[in-house]
């Protein structure tokens, strides 16, 4: 990773242990951060585990990510700091939003768990911020670990500290599982299990999640965010879906997290390829039929961790795929704001471009293009309809 994006490189067990530890170091108890709605219900507990007040952004419909010119200048002058999305895997404004960041004076962070091998320009996603952090969990078929990326290496030392603080001892049977999961998972795959195993696990009572958010657990959230900043008492939420999050690995999860690593690049052309093929779709979402239209040659093309296609009667759609062995995830609806309310969060001034986006996103793995299109094109969903215009404050959306 330092060699990819030229900057000093914090290893962690997880991206949200990353984002905790930029927060901490970065932002004081009580400071306002500028995010998006439509983001991973983790990230949000993540903030508030920090001692940190979410304020959520207007957001663009081409891509889900913050709507810079959207944002009043009176929210711009009250938040003491920036989280980007790079909501799966597009793109940021890093450019403007830097910029911003600088003549306020506040630090940018970036959350590029989706965005390994994207790009802004010719730039690396992850090269913008005062501090970028990295899931390794979601390329190449690892399982874990992560990364924060460091503007300034004279940060190291410190952040390294604070991280060895916060980790629980290793375990090695832990380690085996987590080594041996992207095995299992590609015979599950294989064997056409996906289904079986899914219905398995949810009438076990294994499945952490009811419906596309957690349970938010009001009165409990209450007590959590009146006491003291730190994630033991934010631990329910945080580790939901990655129990391991601040588990120390040793040598076997190294070992095989390097193996699964030494693929990055093939497993970004594959999504590039996949991205290409889904991104030509009547469904796709705007923001990726342009990158994808722009993309003349194949590095220019974003290798999405997963495509967005925007459909009519999506809830729908994704009980059909389930039926068929195909489980969506990553599926952000509804908005943060909605979700927590606002008591826990500064709600958007103008909520109404990301509930439709998060009412009509189906993300797709573009690692499965090719079977998604045979399966899209027999079930024949409906583009979702367009945001009305008069609803969106900011530029004429383009949906």
């Amino acid at each position: 990773m330092r060699e990819r994006l030229g900057r000093e490189c914090v290893y962690v067990p997880s991206c949200r242990l990353a984002l905790y530890l930029a927060m901490r170091h970065w932002c004081a108890p009580g400071a306002r951060v500028l995010m998006s709605p439509v983001n991973d219900d983790v990230i949000l507990f993540v903030v508030l585990a920090a001692g940190l007040r979410p304020v959520l952004a207007p957001v663009s419909p081409r891509d889900g990510n913050i709507e810079i010119r959207a944002v009043p200048e009176s929210t711009w002058r009250s938040v003491d700091a920036v989280l980007t999305t790079n909501l799966y895997g597009m793109p940021d404004d890093a450019v403007e939003l830097r910029a911003r960041c600088d003549r306020m004076g506040i630090p940018l962070l970036e959350d590029a768990a989706h965005a390994i091998g994207a790009t802004v320009g010719d730039r690396p996603v992850g090269t913008f911020g005062t501090a970028s952090a990295f899931s390794l969990g979601k390329h190449a078929g690892a399982t874990g670990g992560g990364f924060l990326a460091l503007e300034d290496p004279g940060d190291r030392k410190a952040l390294e500290h604070r991280r060895d603080e916060l980790l629980a001892g290793r375990q090695l049977h832990r380690d085996l599982a987590d080594a041996l999961r992207p095995v299992a998972r590609a015979a599950v795959q294989r064997l056409h299990l996906v289904r079986p195993v899914w219905r398995t696990m949810r009438a076990l009572g294994l499945l952490e999640r009811e419906h596309f958010r957690m349970e938010l657990r009001e009165r409990h959230l209450r007590e959590a965010t009146g006491a003291s900043p730190g994630l033991g008492v934010f631990d329910r939420w945080v580790r939901v879906d990655l129990h391991g999050y601040r588990r120390e690995h040793g040598r076997v999860l190294h070992r095989a997290l390097r193996r699964r690593m030494s693929g990055l690049d093939a497993d970004l052309a594959r999504r590039r390829e996949g991205t290409r093929l889904l991104g030509g779709t009547v469904w796709a979402a705007t923001g990726v039929r342009d990158a994808v239209a722009e993309g003349v040659e194949d590095r220019h093309v974003p290798p999405l961790f997963r495509v967005p296609l925007m459909v009519r009667d999506r809830d729908r759609l994704v009980a059909r795929l389930e039926r068929c062995g195909v489980v969506t995830g990553y599926l952000y609806d509804p908005p943060l704001d909605d979700f927590a309310g606002p008591e826990f969060v500064e709600p958007s001034p103008a909520p109404e471009a990301a509930r439709w986006f998060a009412a009509h996103a189906l993300p797709v793995d573009p690692l499965l293009a090719r079977r998604m299109m045979r399966l899209l094109q027999r079930e024949a969903p409906q583009p979702a309809d367009p945001l009305p215009a008069p609803t969106f404050r900011g530029r004429e959306p383009r949906v």
